[in-house]
C-alpha cells in the first residue's frame, strides 16, 4: 500500500515530498518522512518504505546478521532434510531400475517412461494450487503434512505389483510433493531479505543432487541386505527410504515455525526486527502476510520476469531431472560389466561437483544481490557438456560430461526461485509466482522423461542433442531478460510516481505490485 498524505498526518509522522528532473529525463523522487523503529515498521497496517520504494528503517547490521544466523539455524536444516528426502523419494525409482524394478513389474518398452510422466502429471497440476494452500494453512502445518503423504507413497511403492498400481501411487506421490519446492521457497522468503534468499535456497536445493549422491550410496547399502520384513532387493529401498521420510516429517510438525510473529525462538524485538526488514524492500507495503486476492494472485502468474524466468527453469528441469532419472542408465552403458552396486557408486561423484556449485552460485547471488548473470554463467557449463557427450564416444570422456552439466545444471532451482520472488511485491504475488515457476519446471521434468528412450541406446543422440538445445536456449533467453530488465527499468526512472498514484486509493495502489510505479525489476 503506498502512503498517501493524509495516512501519513493521521500517524503523525511529518512529511513532505519533492521531485526534480535531471537532464536525461530521469525523475528523482524524495519524500522526507521521520524514519521509523523497526517495532513501529513491523506493526500490521504501516509501511516501512515511502510511495517511492525508500526504506524508513535504518537497521543495526550486526543485529541483522545476529538474527539471521539465528534463523539459519533453526530453519533451514529441518527444511533441508525434509527436501532431501522428498528428491530421494522421487528419483530413487532410476536405482531401482538397476534392481529389477522393471523385470520384476513387467514393464516393456516405453512402459518406465510412462510410470515417470504419471509422477509429472500430477505434479503439474497440483503445482499453483499446494503453494496457495501452502499460504492458506501455513507453511509449518502444510509443509511436514505433505511431507508425510509422500513418505507414505514411498512406502506403498514397494508393494507394487504390476504397471496399474505403480501409476496409482506415482500419481499420488506428485500431488503430495508439489507443493514442497514452491512450499519451501515461499516459506523462506517469509524470513529473508531478497539478497539473501537465493543463498538460503541452495542451502535446501544442494539436496536434489546430494539425493542423487546419497541415494546412490543409501540404495547400494540397502541392496546389501538380505532382506527387510519380507521384502527384498528394489522393494527394500522404498520401503526403509519411506518410513525415514515419515519419521522426519512427524518431527517438523514440531520444530517448524510457521512465521517470525509466531517463533518462540525470537525475543519481541527479534521478531520485529525480522519483519521490518522483510516489509522494508516491498514498496508500499503495509503488511507481510496479506489475505489472498485475485489480482495479486494473477499479477504473481503473468508478472513478464516470472514468465521468462519460469520458461528457463522449464528448459534447466529437463536437464536436472533427466539426469536423475537416467544418470545410472547412462553410467550402465559407461560401465557394462560393472556390479549392480559398483554402478550406483558411480553415480555418486558429478552429484558431488554438481552440490558445489548449486551452493556456490547462490552465495555468490548472496554476496552481489544479482541473479540473473549466473544464470548466463551457468548455461555454457551444460552447453559444453552435452557437446562432449555428442561429439565423443570415449567412455571416460562422456562420464566427464556428466560432471559439467551438473555443476551448471543444479543451481538454476536457488536462482530461478529467488528472481521470481524477488520481482513481486507482495506475499500473495510471491506465492503465486513461486508456483508458477516450479509449475513450468515441472513440465520440464516430464518432457525429460521422454528425452532418453531405449531404441536411443546406447548413446541418446536425442535426448543429450535435446538438452543441447535446452541450455542453448537458456544461454539466450537469459541474456534477452538481463537486457529487457535493465530497458524497462530506464523507462520506469522517466515516470513521475505522484502523477501516476494521484487518485488511486490506498488498496488500488498496493495492488498495482509490480506495476507500482516505484517498483524496479532486480535482476
Amino acid at each position: 500500500m503506498a502512503i498517501t498524505d493524509n495516512n501519513i498526518e493521521e500517524k503523525g509522522i511529518d512529511a513532505s515530498h519533492h521531485s526534480d528532473k535531471s537532464d536525461n529525463g530521469v525523475i528523482n523522487h524524495k519524500e522526507d518522512i521521520q524514519e521509523e523503529t523497526a517495532h513501529e515498521a513491523a506493526e500490521r497496517g504501516r509501511a516501512a518504505t515511502d510511495k517511492y520504494g525508500n526504506a524508513l528503517v535504518h537497521f543495526d547490521p550486526a543485529a541483522e546478521a545476529a538474527l539471521r544466523w539465528k534463523i539459519d539455524l533453526y530453519i533451514v536444516p529441518t527444511v533441508a532434510l525434509l527436501y532431501l528426502f522428498c528428491f530421494i523419494d522421487r528419483a530413487n525409482i532410476g536405482n531401482a531400475k538397476l534392481a529389477g524394478f522393471e523385470r520384476e513389474l513387467g514393464l516393456k518398452g516405453y512402459d518406465y517412461n510412462k510410470v515417470l510422466s504419471i509422477f509429472y502429471i500430477s505434479y503439474i497440476i497440483f503445482e499453483i494450487p499446494s503453494n496457495m494452500a501452502c499460504k492458506w494453512i501455513g507453511p509449518g502445518w502444510f509443509i511436514p503434512a505433505i511431507s508425510l503423504g509422500f513418505g507414505v507413497c514411498s512406502i506403498c511403492t514397494a508393494f507394487c505389483h504390476n504397471i496399474h498400481t505403480i501409476s496409482a501411487v506415482r500419481f499420488l506421490l506428485g500431488m503430495f510433493e508439489a507443493g514442497m519446492m514452491p512450499g519451501i521457497a515461499y516459506y523462506l522468503s517469509r524470513w529473508y531479505r531478497r539478497s539473501e534468499l537465493a543463498f538460503r535456497l541452495s542451502l535446501y536445493i544442494v539436496m536434489a543432487p546430494l539425493a542423487g549422491a546419497f541415494g546412490g550410496l543409501l540404495a547400494s547399502g540397502i541392496l546389501k541386505l538380505p532382506n527387510f520384513g519380507g521384502l527384498h532387493t528394489w522393494r527394500m529401498i522404498f520401503a526403509i527410504e519411506g518410513i525415514i521420510t515419515c519419521g522426519l516429517s512427524v518431527i517438523a510438525f514440531f520444530t517448524l515455525t510457521d512465521r517470525p510473529a509466531t517463533a518462540k525462538w525470537l525475543t519481541q524485538e527479534e521478531k520485529d526486527l525480522a519483519i521490518a526488514r522483510v516489509k522494508s524492500e516491498r514498496v508500499g507495503t503495509t503488511e507481510v502476510l496479506d489475505k489472498i486476492d485475485k489480482p495479486k494472485i494473477l499479477r504473481g502468474i503473468f508478472s513478464p520476469v516470472t514468465l521468462c524466468t519460469s520458461l528457463i527453469f522449464l528448459l534447466n528441469n529437463i536437464t536436472v531431472q533427466g539426469l536423475a532419472f537416467f544418470a545410472p542408465t547412462i553410467v550402465k552403458t559407461i560401465y557394462p560389466k560393472n556390479t549392480v552396486v559398483s554402478q550406483q557408486l558411480h553415480t555418486v561423484p558429478p552429484y558431488v561437483v554438481g552440490a558445489f556449485f548449486t551452493v556456490l552460485f547462490p552465495f555468490l547471488s548472496w554476496r552481489f544481490d544479482k541473479r540473473n548473470i549466473f544464470f548466463i554463467i551457468s548455461a555454457p557449463l551444460m552447453m559444453i557438456g552435452y557437446i562432449m557427450f555428442l561429439a565423443s564416444k570415449d567412455l571416460m570422456t562422456r562420464y566427464g560430461a556428466t560432471f559439467l552439466i551438473a555443476s551448471g545444471a543444479f543451481a538454476f532451482g536457488a536462482l530461478c526461485n529467488a528472481q521470481v520472488s524477488a520481482n513481486v511485491v507482495s506475499d500473495t504475488a510471491r506465492s503465486s509466482a513461486i508456483g508458477t515457476n516450479v509449475m513450468f519446471g515441472n513440465i520440464g521434468g516430464l518432457i525429460s522423461t521422454w528425452s532418453f528412450l531405449p531404441f536411443d541406446g546406447p548413446n541418446y543422440h536425442i535426448g543429450n542433442g535435446l538438452n543441447l538445445a535446452t541450455s542453448s536456449m537458456t544461454f539466450l533467453l537469459s541474456i534477452c531478460l538481463l537486457l529487457w530488465m535493465k530497458m524497462d527499468n530506464k523507462k520506469r526512472d522517466k515516470r513521475d510516481v505522484d502523477a501516476d498514484l494521484a487518485g488511486l486509493s490506498a488498496k488500488q495502489a498496493q495492488d498495482l505490485d509490480w506495476r507500482h510505479p516505484a517498483f524496479r525489476w532486480k535482476p
